[in-house]
């Protein structure tokens, strides 16, 4: 159910719910992931009306169990969830909710509801690279400009304009520049992560794609 949040009212996304396998209460769990980080959040619950209103908005909204009514996640709190991508799984029981998360996600305060660990022997695996991450930042900063957030960084570059977002990447590259002469590896780390990012926003601004520059690259692989 990718792309359906465009069309919410389509035939397809009612056939959809119609499929569902709700339980004896009209529910169906929800599994709530960062799109970018890829941390599971939470679980939560939807039924009916909580799923249309949900890719009416693009702004995640459950269904409380104990409140028994309709509810918009960080309504009060200003912990947002906007809503990236939707899927489902094979037995069509289950949601999968890909979101941009705001601020923390569980009521306690820690980021993610699931903080507390019964058995963690992740010390013993290699650290995982996510391969995909700049198409994933390529999104996220896509998905900005199309729609923008008040406060975003993001939207500020693209509303400022082209001569701005040039600015920022000549500053990035001396940065770059100055961190190489230190002895500081994380700092370099750093500098280059900013200015691949501001990159990223010029690549959007002018409407460079991902995958030009992996054939470009490739012409270079000799």
């Amino acid at each position: 159910m990718d792309n359906k949040c465009n069309n919410v009212y389509s035939d397809e996304v009612e056939e959809f719910i119609r499929s569902i396998k709700f339980d004896d209460k009209g529910l169906v769990p929800v599994v709530v992931q960062e799109v970018v980080s890829k941390d599971v959040l939470m679980l939560a619950y939807m039924n009916k009306d909580a799923i249309k209103k949900t890719l009416k908005d693009k702004v995640a909204c459950y269904f409380s169990r104990s409140r028994q009514k309709l509810w918009v996640k960080g309504e009060t709190s200003g912990n947002t969830q906007k809503v990236v991508k939707m899927s489902y799984d094979c037995d069509v029981d289950t949601i999968l909710l890909f979101v941009e998360q705001t601020g923390v996600a569980c009521h306690t305060g820690n980021y993610s509801c699931f903080y507390r660990d019964l058995f963690d022997d992740s010390s013993k695996m290699e650290p995982e690279v996510q391969t995909n991450i700049l198409k994933e930042l390529y999104d996220l900063i896509n998905e900005r400009k199309n729609n923008p957030v008040e406060g975003s960084y993001t939207n500020y570059l693209f509303e400022k304009g082209i001569d701005k977002i040039l600015k920022k990447v000549g500053e990035e590259s001396s940065e770059v520049i100055i961190a190489s002469k230190n002895t500081d590896k994380s700092e370099l780390i750093y500098e280059i992560s900013d200015l691949v990012y501001h990159t990223l926003v010029l690549m959007i601004e002018k409407g460079v794609e991902i995958d030009e520059i992996k054939k470009e690259l490739l012409k270079r692989r000799k």
